[in-house]
This record gives C-alpha cells, structure tokens and sequence, in this order.
C-alpha cells in the first residue's frame, strides 16, 4: 500500500477519520472524525447549555463518554453564598440527572482533568474538551484538544466533529533533569525558550527524545497540560512502558489502549531540542507564562501569598513538596496557619493517598491551609482570590493579568519552589531541601509499578477507512463570504487572551449583550463605548484570542457591535468559536498593513474576497483565505444554525 510518513497525531487523526480516499493524512486536510470523549465543567456547560438548548436538547450520542466536573468556580463558601454559582452548578446537575451521565463529578470531588486522566484516558484516543488545558491528556498519548462549547455540544451529540490536520513541531529532550527538576520546570523552560505563540502556534507538539521516555506520567501531564501556554492545538508523547504500567493498575479503561508511534521521518516543520543534564528550577514572571527565569535569580523576593494546586500540580509534585517541607521544618517552629498559604489536590482520591500517608501535616506544619479539589486562586473568581496588589507565587498554569484577582501579580513555579519559599514568604531555590530527600521514599508513597515483569506493549498502525473522502489539501485564503463592511479601528497589540477579553468573573453571564458590558473590563473599560461611537473593527497582532476556551469571548465582542477582527493570527479555540458564531475575521500577515493601520482610522472590508483597504491611503491588503468548512458555517450563519438545517451533514460543509 502507498502511504507516507506520519506524524504520531497524524495517524491518530487518522485512524479517526470517518472517509479517506489514501492511506495517509497530511497537514491541511480537512477531516471528520469520529469522537470518544468529550469533556465539560459547569463553567463551560452554562454557555454550552445555550447551545443545546437550540439544538432542542437531543439524544446524547453516547453518555458513556460524556465527562463533567463542577470543578472552576466553587469552594465551600461560594457554593453556599453566590447565587450565581448555585445557578451555574445546579445547570449541570440537572444536565446529568436529564441525560443519566455516568461520569459526572460533583463539587469539590475532582479538578476535571485531573481524575480523567488518572482514571479514563487512553492512549490512542480522540478528545475534545470545553476547557483549553485538555492538552493534558496528551500525556497518556491521546489527541486531546480544547475547543469551544459550541463545538463540544456538536461532537456530544453528533459523535463526530471536524478538524484540519495541523502542522507539527518536534520538542526533542536530551540528558536526565536532577531529582526534584519535575515536569512544570521543563515546559516553563521551554515556554522560555520556545515563547508561547510562535513556533506552536495551532501546531501540534510532539514530546519525544530519550529523556522523554523517562519522564513519569505525572510530568508528561504538566508538560501537555501547559502546551495550551504555548499556543500548540495539542501536546503528545508517545505511548510507551511508563503508560503501560500506568493503565495496568487501573481496575477498567485500559483495553483500548492503541500505541501509535511517530514515523521516523514523520514530517514536523521544526525540530528543538532542549538539554535537561543542568536545568535548575524556574519561574515565570507576570503576565506571561514564557517570561522565564531562573529561580536562583529571584532569592530574596517577596511575596505575599503561596498557593500550590489547580490541574497542572500532579500527585507526584503535592508528594514532592510535602516531603520538601519536612525537611526544611526539621529543628524549625511550625508556622501559623495563614490565609496567604493554600494547597488544593486535584482530586479526592489524591487527598485520600496523602491522607493515609501523613503528608498533609508538614502542610500544616508550614502554615497552610488544606483547600477541597476545584481550580481554586487559580482562576480567581470563587472566595479564594488574591487581593489587588498582591504578589503571589504559584503552581499553577497561567500567570495572565488579573487571573487570581483583580490587581494580583502571579509568579509561576514548580510546587517544590512554592513550598521551599512559603515558609519565610520570599522566594527560595528549593535545591537544598530536595537533596535531603530520599528519592526511594518519593517512588514508595506513589508506588506507581506494579509487581511483576514489565508489561509489553504492541506498536499500533491507523486503521484506515478507505472510501472517498473529499478534502481541500489545505489552501487557505479571506473569510466568510457576505458583502462589504466599514468601521473605525480599535488597535490592540499581540497575545491579547480572553481573561482579558472577558474576565473569568463574568462567564457565568451567557447573554452577549451583559457580557459586552464587562468586555476588556480592566484593560480597556472604554472599549464598549468606543464600538457604540463608531469604532466597530479590531485590529491586532498576533495570537490575538490566547488562553482560555470560554466562547464568551465571541459573544462578548458580538454583543458590544464588533463588525469583524482582523489580525496577523488567532489561538486556534478563539478562531473556531469565531467561526461557530458567525463572527467575520480576517489573516492579514502584511507588516506594511500592521505598521500603517492606526487606532480611529477607518477600513472597508470586502467579506467575499477578503481585501481590506486603508480608507485614508487608498492601499488595499489581502487576508488569508479559510477552509471551505470554515467558509461555509460562517455562510450558514455558524455551527448551530448549519446543525439545525443539516444534522450530521453540517459537519461535511465546504466539501468539493
């Protein structure tokens, strides 16, 4: 059979694709596939309830395979006092008990990714999530990408969605990192190195190298966790021994496991290759998680608060710096427990494991409190927050403007530095404290192996479906077709995320008209009034729409009158949710365009050709042109109105 190199995503793809006309996919193609997870929190679920309402709340295909956790909002006193809260956590109760959801997780029993992976995901699977971190999965050698809720509902009740095949990069790893050195000090190093929106941009990660194949599951979920932070579509590893011994001590969900392997001359577009032998720990200063330095670089600063938990600290890192703060407390007085030192586990499961090992009490010991599993100071819109101001060191994901708190100031680091600089509230490297650990007593509280030989694992090949499938071999040109527009210009720079667009404080509002009022609540307050006097057209640079999932932000810009977005390029989720609400935007990658174009100026767009002319200099520039599906559900007004018209077929748009 004639076929060609594949990546390790490709043949997942693949094997998903619902019609092939050749045995192989390839960057640009547009695929169906089918679905077999999807995921949700009740953050997500009350837009996406919207949306299922007018989809006129089918038939699930398939609640088996549906995942739900009310997991982003809540913690003890929210869930008594915030009506708002209640509202969004009682949706999706009432979601699960209407559609008998096995897999639905109440407050304060999980963070979503964290018990999905544990105790769910398999390699070679296909996963869709409301949620921009379900890269995660990637690490047990899934596709797990997140997307819009639009989306999510689609594949729930379709069984299905669409995809074009992305571009690939490869982040080779090479020597073996010192004990302590886990998996959120090497992806900040390689945000650091790579910076987030560049070379991955709506990219495929491929983790690979010998020091890979090292890593423990643990830290392959940090690292595919916090692609997302690189702007990536999804972060993979590939299958191996490690897994195997994973999934072996799972009592079910493992029979499904398929080990697909990259080819060796797999076509990736870059190759990095990062050198682990000396890397020390790091932090990220505010507001990017690639503003990276050393930790050793930061000794003595102050900070105002510590808090280690949210999905991206693993049971391996809670362990670690529980064993980390018994060292550093010998011969030391424990400290008053503070509000200003939290720790949150992923899980009830792991609270239990640490439970029964008596690790939480060098927890109290140094001063923390012991929060219930949920995101937490993490998203900053429950009762814990940080306060205006604040600086705080964290284990968390992202350390955007205002994600813990209005004001608040986010330092991202391993949990092991978080605990090693909790203790005198400055920060501190932790490397003295891990060289006092025993490593042997780390691997015996996690007894990750399971007795017995090594269990072997198979190499898996794409079962192909060959039968013709139409696909546009990846041109891309202008925008929804539909007239010409005109408008003054709001100019915004690069790496504008949707916390800014629209903070996470207000995504329990699904009207587009309420969240408008809270658009660019604190880095542009005017920005509503400014659409209302004229200026209907954004303007930006690149990763315009980065971070977050929430398809709040579309509506947000839609409810405030934003005729269309133009910019040099969109984080892939933002982009989709564009396109499922209609919204008309351009890719305009000219730097003439970008260095002429100023804020109040006025454009005229022609929506059918994609050419945008600069009205005060008569010179005109050519956007990039979509995929025929993408084209052809801005056409249909978005995904669900082309779902209502069309069923299954809407997913087939555009298709030659």
């Amino acid at each position: 059979m004639n076929t060609r190199p594949m990546t390790l995503t490709q043949k997942i793809l693949a094997h998903h694709a619902r019609r092939l006309d050749r045995p192989w996919v390839q960057a640009g193609d547009v695929l169906q596939l089918r679905v077999d997870w999807t995921m949700a929190s009740e953050l997500a679920w009350n837009g996406m309830d919207r949306t299922y309402q007018a989809l006129g709340r089918p038939e699930l295909h398939d609640r088996e395979r549906v995942f739900l956790a009310v997991d982003h909002t809540v913690d003890a006193v929210t869930l008594a006092k915030d009506v708002r809260v209640q509202r969004l956590v009682q949706r999706s109760r009432d979601f699960a008990r209407e559609r008998r959801l096995r897999h639905f997780y109440d407050a304060n029993e999980t963070i979503l990714h964290t018990k999905f992976y544990r105790e769910l995901v398999q390699p070679g699977q296909l996963v869709l999530g409301a949620d921009s971190h379900t890269t995660s999965h990637g690490g047990m050698g899934a596709f797990a990408i997140g997307l819009g809720g639009a989306d999510i509902v689609a594949a729930m009740v379709l069984g299905e969605t669409w995809l074009e095949v992305p571009e690939a990069i490869t982040v080779e790893y090479q020597g073996t990192p010192a004990f302590g050195i886990g998996g959120k000090d090497i992806i900040l190093k390689t945000l650091g190195l790579l910076g987030r929106n560049t070379a991955a941009l709506e990219r495929t990660v491929e983790y690979r190298g010998e020091a890979a194949r090292g890593f423990t599951t643990d830290m392959r979920f940090t690292i595919a966790n916090m692609t997302a932070e690189l702007g990536g579509l999804n972060g993979i590893f590939e299958p191996d021994a490690r897994v195997t011994e994973w999934l072996a001590m799972r009592p079910s969900n493992k029979d499904e496991a398929l080990y697909f392997r990259a080819d060796e001359d797999a076509p990736y577009v870059q190759r990095f290759s990062i050198a682990l032998e000396k890397l020390g720990p790091q932090l990220a200063r505010p507001y990017a998680p690639d503003n990276v330095l050393e930790v050793q670089d930061a000794v003595g600063m102050a900070v105002d608060g510590c808090f280690i938990g949210a999905c991206t600290t693993t049971e391996e890192e809670l362990v670690l710096a529980a064993l980390l703060l018994e060292q550093a407390l010998r011969g030391k007085a424990a400290r008053p427990a503070s509000p200003k030192r939290l720790v949150v586990p992923g899980d009830l499961a792991i609270h239990e494991r640490m439970r029964q090992a008596g690790l939480w009490r060098h927890y109290e010991q140094a001063g923390f409190r012991i929060g219930p599993p949920g995101c937490s100071m993490c998203l900053g819109v429950a009762s814990e927050k940080a306060l205006p101001g604040e600086v705080w060191l964290t284990s968390q994901n992202r350390n955007y403007e205002n994600r813990m708190g209005p004001g608040s100031h986010a330092w991202l680091a391993s949990a092991a530095t978080v605990a090693a600089s909790s203790l005198e509230m400055r920060v501190e490297d932790p490397r003295a404290a891990l060289k006092r650990i025993d490593p042997s007593v780390l691997e015996r509280i996690l007894a990750r192996k399971p007795a017995g030989r090594p269990i072997e694992f198979p190499s898996s090949e794409p079962r192909l479906p060959m039968t013709p499938q139409p696909h546009d071999g990846g041109t891309r040109a202008g925008t929804a077709s539909g007239g010409r527009i005109a408008g003054r210009i709001q100019r915004f720079g690069n790496h504008v995320d949707t916390d800014a667009i629209i903070p996470g404080e207000f995504c329990h509002l699904d009207e587009p008209s309420e969240l408008a009022r809270h658009a660019f609540r604190y880095v542009r307050p005017e920005f509503l009034e400014r659409v209302q006097q004229g200026r209907t057209l954004i303007v930006a640079g690149e990763g315009w729409g980065t971070g977050s999932s929430r398809e709040q932000a579309v509506w947000a810009l839609a409810g405030a009158g934003i005729k269309a977005v133009i910019a040099s390029s969109y984080a892939f989720i933002h982009r989709r949710n564009l396109v499922n609400e209609a919204l008309p935007h351009l890719v305009v990658t000219s730097p003439a365009f970008h260095a002429l174009v100023q804020e109040d100026e006025e454009l005229v767009v022609d929506l059918e050709t994609g050419l945008v002319e600069h009205v005060a200099s008569g010179q005109r520039f050519q956007a990039e042109r979509p995929s025929p599906i993408a084209r052809a559900l801005m056409q249909e007004g978005g995904l669900v109105p082309a779902i209502r018209r069309l069923g299954a077929r809407a997913l087939h748009l555009g298709a030659p």
